[in-house]
């Protein structure tokens, strides 16, 4: 089997890709690891920006759709101290510029938006085998193969389709979330819903706290961040919720009950969720027929532009094969121009983002923000 345009994962930004080359006639298919699109949760809510995340939606005609989805009211925010009390808030405005609406939403109006048989789920990639003019034949996990005449990896952080580009693998970066969900939570945690408000909550201290939204359908999605190695949190055995609830909740002794509540009271296992960074000037030689886009691309810390950044790589990318549609060495080249020099400045912002939140002035410096500092709201 041929396919002209391969795309391996079906994350946001493969299936913006896949979605902008369906709209411009080019054949294109997205193969997956997954066995189904419901086959595992797709993560919290997302604030798509309107230079980049909603930009991308409107490249690839899903503006309306994606309004339909947006969780109204959900974008006032407010940091708090230790013990709870509030030092600086930020109502919803009500503005188009960083809407919230889950990603498992979003994901599905991309979804939706593909002919059957586009996404090829259960198919874990292996490896790629050069064939010459930019073909490769694909081996998949379920002896089937596959040849393609672009292949475009979109597969995330640990990237196997990175391997025919660069040698660089992603490095701890020195902090880990642990996600845990509360649910129905004025009837049954009323404390915690108070803390964290309609939108998003921010409790910290320099190198930890707490991430929480508040998400349509009375759930409160929690990332408690810590500044850890990766040795400590190996010795936290996650396979026991209560005991990881417990180790975890330990970190935070002083802390209001309302806000620790967002761990012990847990009702989901808490997970762990290390993060990992590519250099900030990532980049490789051109090699026929592969590039990549989003974390496979330019993982970086999470300064609030990943799914962002991996969309708008999709849409740009997804252009520049409909614009030189006999010539696709041309359009990488101007694909990965571009997509290099942002990707660098938007690595070197995120370690600014996560300094000014959890740094040593932790939480001074959003404080400032939000009461009318520089800077922009995230």
């Amino acid at each position: 089997m041929t396919t002209p345009v391969t795309v391996i994962g079906a994350g946001l930004g493969g299936l913006t890709l896949a979605r902008v080359l369906h709209l411009n006639g080019v054949p294109v298919t997205v193969y997956d690891a997954d066995a189904s699109a419901d086959a595992r949760t797709q993560g919290g809510q997302l604030d798509l920006h309107e230079q980049n995340g909603q930009l991308a939606l409107a490249v690839a005609g899903l503006t309306e759709e994606y309004r339909s989805i947006i969780h109204r009211g959900g974008g006032a925010q407010r940091v708090l101290d230790q013990h709870g009390a509030v030092l600086a808030e930020l109502p919803d405005d009500g503005s188009m510029a960083r809407p919230e609406a889950l990603r498992g939403d979003i994901r599905r109006i991309l979804l939706e938006s593909l002919p059957a048989g586009a996404v090829q789920w259960g198919k874990k990639y292996l490896s790629a085998t050069p064939l010459g003019a930019g073909r490769h034949e694909l081996t998949f996990a379920d002896g089937s193969t596959a040849v393609s005449g672009l292949l475009v990896g979109a597969d995330g952080t640990w990237s196997k389709v990175r391997t025919l580009l660069s040698d660089e693998q992603p490095v701890y970066a020195g902090m880990s979330y642990v996600d845990t969900y509360l649910h129905d939570v004025d009837a049954r945690h009323p404390g915690a819903a108070k803390a964290v408000g309609n939108g998003a909550m921010y409790a910290l201290k320099p190198g930890r706290g707490f991430l929480a939204h508040r998400e349509a359908g009375d759930v409160i999605h929690t990332y408690i961040v810590l500044n850890r190695p990766v040795e400590w949190f190996a010795g936290i055995d996650f396979a026991d919720a209560d005991a990881a609830r417990k180790r975890i909740a330990a970190e935070f002794k002083s802390w209001a009950p309302e806000l620790v509540s967002l761990i012990t009271d847990g009702e989901t296992g808490p997970v762990l969720r290390s993060i990992h960074r590519l250099p900030d000037r990532h980049r490789w030689d051109r090699i026929p027929g592969v590039t990549l886009l989003g974390d496979a691309a330019h993982v970086t810390l999470p300064g609030g532009e990943g799914a962002n950044l991996a969309m708008l790589d999709g849409a740009e990318l997804g252009q520049a094969i409909a614009a030189h549609p006999s010539d696709p060495e041309t359009a990488l080249a101007a694909y990965e121009e571009i997509m290099f020099r942002r990707s660098e400045s938007e690595a070197i912002a995120a370690r600014e983002t996560i300094e000014l939140i959890f740094g040593a002035g932790a939480p001074q410096g959003l404080v400032d923000l939000f009461n009318g500092g520089d800077g922009d709201r995230d």
